[in-house]
């Protein structure tokens, strides 16, 4: 294995991670931003408020979210396995 494949494998990882998390992710700042927004206009300061419809709204993008997620990881890792005899030798 050379560096230059290594590296190439690091940031097609990375790449990757980036890409699945992104969904829940930006649904997380998203709602976070729009709960915080009521909670300075009304003024109530409820933990609940905050972590109950982020809790909702990430199970929602996952729900939507997850089949394609999945399928990326699955198609990377196979992919990762099949070139396994190329990278060793």
């Amino acid at each position: 294995m050379t560096p230059e494949t290594i590296l190439t494998l690091g940031q097609r990882a990375l790449e990757l991670a980036i890409l699945v998390s992104a969904p829940l992710l930006l649904t997380a700042l998203s709602v976070g931003v729009l709960v915080s927004l009521f909670q300075a206009a009304t003024q109530i300061n409820e933990m609940t408020l905050t972590f109950v419809p982020k809790l909702l709204a990430i199970a929602a993008a996952l729900l939507l979210a997850g089949k394609w997620m999945l399928g990326m990881l699955i198609d990377f890792t196979q992919t990762l396995f099949k070139d396994i005899p190329n990278l060793i030798g």
